[in-house]
């Protein structure tokens, strides 16, 4: 198991720097120019423009600003911000509680919902339910994240007035306490709605399919001539053997959530890093953007190797193979 652990860590660290590399690749190759972009359209001094270019040496040849911007990054410095003025650093962290306080719940909620609808559907594959449940996954799946975002806005917050349209908080909220909290859940609960229902879709789908496979093994008439109830024989038995793609596209989901997280926190008006990073791409701010490429990329190579331990732990076989090897 250490030695997998190991061999599937090796993998991760090249990972990391391959997709750091495009990311800043594409990054600068964008049209528009950052500074410009900070300069805007009123008349700037003589000068000043390339003062700006040297300052962050955005004068120097692509190679040499991403030997530079290696070298910051081992050292834990993801640079300075045009923008904002500030280092890239403190503005992610000051972001990545609004974010993982949406993506958590969200995807915790998507995981248990998922996994129940695929219980559902694969106990009585063929019935009604499992048409309902195939039906709205399919659909489900079809549906944009952002258009979903706005359809939710529309009818609850626009149509039936629930919920606030965007925003983490109201400006009329209390500083701190209970009625902050509460005010914070009911901005909270149409962009956790929003996540919820586009990746539960997925992790239903594939736990339907994993349980219908598991269902027609011998193991599964043994258990049911030994006399256990369908609902023990579901619990024991077939979820547990089902658990290997569901815990694969559970970890796949955290990455495809990030995405989501952006065009949702968008719509919403949320202040997390989803939306920081679209006003880092309309402002051209190379160093955010990088930094959330960075800090995405290492999140999502992190839960899959989390997800490939988990993975080796409830099979056997894959334990085995490394222990040999």
């Amino acid at each position: 198991m250490l030695r997998y652990g190991l061999r599937r860590l090796g993998w991760a660290v090249p990972t990391v720097i391959g997709i750091v590399a495009v990311g800043f690749v594409l990054t600068h190759i964008l049209p528009g120019d950052p500074v410009q972009a900070m300069i805007g359209e009123f008349p700037a001094p003589e000068g000043y423009a390339e003062h700006i270019r040297e300052k962050f040496g955005l004068d120097r040849p692509l190679p040499v600003q991403f030997w530079l911007f290696l070298t910051s990054l081992l050292r834990g410095d993801l640079g300075y911000s045009f923008a904002h003025n500030a280092p890239v650093t403190d503005i992610i962290f000051t972001r990545a509680g609004a974010t993982l306080a949406l993506m958590i719940p969200s995807l915790v909620l998507a995981s248990v919902l998922g996994v129940v609808f695929g219980a559902i559907g694969a106990r009585r594959a063929g019935s009604r339910s499992d048409v309902a449940v195939t039906a709205f996954t399919v659909s489900g799946q079809s549906v944009p994240v952002f258009w979903l975002a706005m359809m939710l806005i529309l009818v609850f917050s626009v149509r039936l007035g629930l919920f606030p349209v965007t925003g983490m908080t109201s400006i009329s909220a209390p500083e701190s306490g209970f009625g902050r909290f509460t005010d914070f859940l009911r901005h909270l609960v149409l962009p956790m709605v929003t996540l919820t229902l586009a990746y539960m879709t997925v992790v239903a789908r594939v736990a339907r399919s994993a349980m219908i496979e598991s269902l027609q093994e011998d193991y599964i008439l043994t258990a049911e001539a030994k006399g256990l109830k369908n609902g023990e024989i579901l619990r024991k038995h077939v979820l547990r053997n089902s658990l290997p793609p569901i815990i694969t596209v559970i970890g796949f989901n955290f990455g495809y959530c990030l995405t989501g997280a952006v065009l949702t926190e968008t719509v919403f008006g949320w202040p997390g890093i989803g939306s920081l990073f679209i006003q880092a791409v309309t402002n051209r701010d190379y160093p955010v953007i990088e930094g959330v490429f960075v800090l995405s990329a290492i999140a999502v190579v992190l839960v899959n190797l989390i997800v490939d331990l988990l993975y080796a732990l409830i099979n056997p076989k894959i334990r085995r193979a490394h222990a040999v090897a």
